[in-house]
């Protein structure tokens, strides 16, 4: 089946991730009114360790039993949601190639922060990284234990200035507006804030006083467009003095969404995904969205 030019793209495996990142994929395409495109992609595996032998299962048959799965899949989420199209997708190969590939024509990605086959120590994996570091579309990991709060539902989003971080503002308000929560923008530095002179050779720092206040500034000024799209979403600025993953990850712990840019400022402009986005990636414990 084609992929449509715009649509909520999944990436399934069974896994407890994907089960997660299914259902929230499906609240979403229900919100943007879009088709939800469930893809599962696997390579087959050559494995040289010694097995018991058992029944032999023909790969045709396998992919049979794939295919019946996905559609007893999609024809449940249709008879919950009767005015969502639902669309499966079977494809043999890598799953993240083939979920980069489906970014060029998606509104978004979801997947679960780890698969089947991963290694049970990592909290993300590989797949989750690559399809966040190569996508054209925005990607949101979703972790398998993910569950609404208790309390005040929170999306904090990253805010540095950047093209990226406008992007990340415009989506985390949005998600914002879609599950009653407040935003958390978050903007840090590192003190001594110094810069150089025109000579090359000495340095100017500055006060902390001024560096929090043209902080302030500049947070309001990047959100100012979003507050007018979103009146009723409430926010409030978080000025940290210090690395903004840590500061970032320290609000994440109490969050229903994280948002970043996929590289803000003062990053490599060769790296696809910056240092800051790759570490709340990897720590964050609730679901986080990669804009770009």
């Amino acid at each position: 089946m084609t992929a449509q030019t715009s649509s909520v793209v999944v990436g399934y495996d069974g896994s407890p991730g994907a089960e997660a990142a299914l259902e929230w994929a499906t609240a979403e395409a229900v919100r943007l009114l879009l088709p939800l495109r469930i893809v599962e992609a696997s390579a087959l595996v050559v494995s040289t360790e010694p097995r018991h032998p058992g029944k032999v299962v023909p790969l045709a048959a396998l992919r049979t039993a794939r295919e019946r799965g996905l559609r007893t899949l999609a024809n449940g989420i249709r008879g919950r949601h009767p005015g969502l199209t639902v669309e499966t997708l079977l494809v043999e190969g890598g799953p993240a190639q083939t979920l980069i590939e489906e970014t060029a024509h998606a509104r978004l990605v979801v997947l679960g922060s780890r698969g089947l086959g991963g290694w049970s120590g990592l909290l993300v994996g590989s797949v989750a990284v690559q399809v966040g570091t190569h996508a054209q579309c925005p990607v949101v990991v979703i972790p398998p234990d993910v569950r609404p709060r208790a309390r005040e539902r929170t999306v904090v989003v990253g805010v540095d200035g950047s093209k990226t971080s406008a992007r990340a503002i415009d989506f985390a308000f949005d998600q914002a507006a879609a599950i009653g929560a407040k935003i958390i923008a978050v903007h840090a530095w590192s003190s001594p804030f110094m810069t150089h002179l025109e000579d090359g050779r000495s340095t100017l720092q500055f006060e902390d006083d001024d560096v929090e206040e043209s902080s302030r500034l500049l947070v309001a000024e990047s959100v100012a467009g979003a507050v007018a799209d979103h009146p009723d979403v409430p926010w409030q600025p978080q000025l940290v003095d210090g690395h903004p993953a840590r500061a970032i990850l320290a609000e994440a712990q109490s969050a229903d969404l994280v948002v970043v840019g996929s590289r803000g400022r003062g990053g490599f402009t060769g790296l696809l995904l910056g240092s800051v986005g790759q570490s709340v990636l990897h720590h964050a414990p609730c679901p986080v969205a990669i804009v770009r």
